[in-house]
């Protein structure tokens, strides 16, 4: 386990090359004077395909990832640090790889017994709305891309090819979700443990990359106004969900509650906000942890998961 009091110099990896580069930036931002206002010696490190160089430069001793999505959330940063000997905060290798995927996080899911929304994978010569044997209302979704990028709600059937055609822009690969109607709630899920369940109420229409960027734009009750048994089968469902995936540190776990009784996972963030309006952040608070004491949770967290890293450099 890296040792945070050690105070060796920690770089917040932030903004990136993915569709969630702006958002990237806000979390990374806040993380960063976190940080330094508690006395660590910190950094950013704007990640692009110089970041070897970058952390050698800075002198780098410890990452904080605060990168979203595509190469930031996905493994293939992790894969980088564990090859350069650098401990990080979060996910590892293959649990990043894995939850960035939705479809295979929802097969592993489903192996353990955790229900997800019924889904069909569409790509290549299946890509095409007489290949969704689900009737609207739907969610289409690509694959690999967070923050709503690329997903539509699709209340019509003549609204599935334009929504299909819009999500095969990230990337080629699209998932169709039946969608849920119900409440949509989050659970983070810190070091194994299920923090406090927040539901999210857009003022209108869904939670899109509007609503979750703009405050104002939606509400959010912590703790979700749901019952004691929801509430407790909720956070039983996001710390298995973590546990399945190889989840670390600090994830958070999306849910839809049909007819506020039944929750379903809808994904798994392995690197969640942490702006002004995040989910993480507000779960957290309720727990009794400010943000810098996040931030420093998260922080201690850090280290390699490569089997040939050599003993206490993890």
């Amino acid at each position: 386990m890296f040792d945070h009091h050690r105070r060796g110099r920690v770089g917040v990896l932030l903004g990136g090359l993915s569709a969630e580069r702006p958002i990237s930036l806000n979390t990374g931002g806040a993380i960063l004077r976190a940080l330094l206002e508690r006395g660590h010696d910190a950094v950013a490190i704007d990640v692009g395909r110089d970041l070897h160089r970058r952390l050698a430069e800075e002198g780098v001793e410890v990452a904080f990832n605060a990168l979203h999505g595509t190469f930031g959330e996905d493994g293939c940063v992790q894969g980088l640090l564990e090859v350069l000997g650098i401990p990080y905060t979060g996910c590892g290798v293959a649990a990043s790889a894995l939850t960035m995927d939705k479809i295979q996080t929802k097969r592993v899911l489903e192996h353990a017994g955790v229900p997800t929304p019924e889904w069909v994978l569409l790509e290549g010569a299946t890509l095409a709305p007489g290949s969704v044997p689900l009737a609207p209302p739907l969610v289409v979704k690509p694959v690999s891309e967070g923050s709503s990028v690329g997903i539509s709600m699709v209340a019509r059937a003549e609204e599935l090819p334009a929504a299909l055609s819009e999500a095969a822009r990230h990337g080629g690969r699209v998932l169709v979700e039946r969608r849920i109607s119900g409440p949509e709630v989050t659970v983070g899920v810190l070091d194994g443990r299920a923090l406090a369940t927040v539901e999210i109420r857009p003022r209108d229409g869904w939670y899109d990359w509007h609503h979750k960027y703009t405050p104002g734009a939606t509400d959010y009750i912590c703790p979700a106004d749901l019952g004691a048994s929801v509430l407790e089968e909720l956070h039983s469902m996001a710390e298995r969900a973590a546990a399945v995936t190889g989840c670390e540190g600090a994830v958070r776990v999306d849910f839809m509650v049909e007819g506020g009784t039944r929750p379903l996972v809808i994904e798994i963030n392995t690197v969640p906000g942490m702006t002004e309006t995040s989910l993480l952040p507000k779960a957290a608070a309720r727990a009794g942890l400010s943000f810098g004491d996040l931030c420093e949770r998260i922080l201690a967290g850090a280290r390699l998961r490569s089997p040939g890293a050599a003993e206490g450099a993890g």
